[in-house]
């Protein structure tokens, strides 16, 4: 698996972050153009739950920030994104090592563009499974992120006509 210096870099970083750390999840791979994320959760002493089986808290902390940061990451930093939702459907108890692969779509990045352009936020619905070396599915998470402007697209209008040495004549006729 390779990735940038940048994405690995990051990928060591965030698995020696304390909460991801603490979730027990562990990722393996980003991809350069950051549409790609894999991680897996082992089943050990730091994700056991009272059942015998990887706890549902550990779960979600696992795989919580990827999709926000995935799409943080190709919007630019003009957006602000962040989760506004989520839910778990466990299928089957993990009693093994579980993965995730989270992707991004083609177009995906397009679509979001597209919709900012008439609205000031918009909310998008990813899905990833957590499966087990079999390929059976133990937990399925709907995660709900929101991205908007981070200014009113009226101020990055008027910036952007600044950059440009564009003047706006409507204050300099008053």
């Amino acid at each position: 698996m390779s990735g940038t210096f940048t994405t690995k870099l990051f990928r060591h970083a965030i698995n020696l972050c304390p909460a991801s750390f603490g979730s027990g999840g562990r990722v393996k791979y980003i991809a350069p153009d950051w549409r790609e994320v894999r991680m897996e959760l082992p089943f050990n002493w730091r994700t056991k739950g009272s059942s015998g089986a990887i706890f549902g808290g550990s779960i979600y902390a696992a795989i919580d920030p990827f999709f926000a940061m995935m799409v943080a990451k190709n919007v630019g930093s003009e957006y602000v994104v962040w989760d506004k939702a989520a839910s778990i459907r466990y299928r089957r108890p993990g009693r093994g090592k579980l993965h995730a692969r989270f992707i991004l779509e083609d177009g995906e990045v397009e679509e979001i563009l597209l919709a900012l352009e008439n609205k000031r936020s918009v909310d998008r619905v990813y899905t990833v499974e957590l499966v087990d070396g079999e390929g059976e599915v133990h937990a399925i998470v709907e995660k709900t992120v929101c991205v908007g402007w981070r200014s009113p697209p009226e101020e990055l209008e008027r910036r952007n006509m600044e950059k440009r040495g564009i003047r706006n004549t409507e204050k300099e006729a008053r």
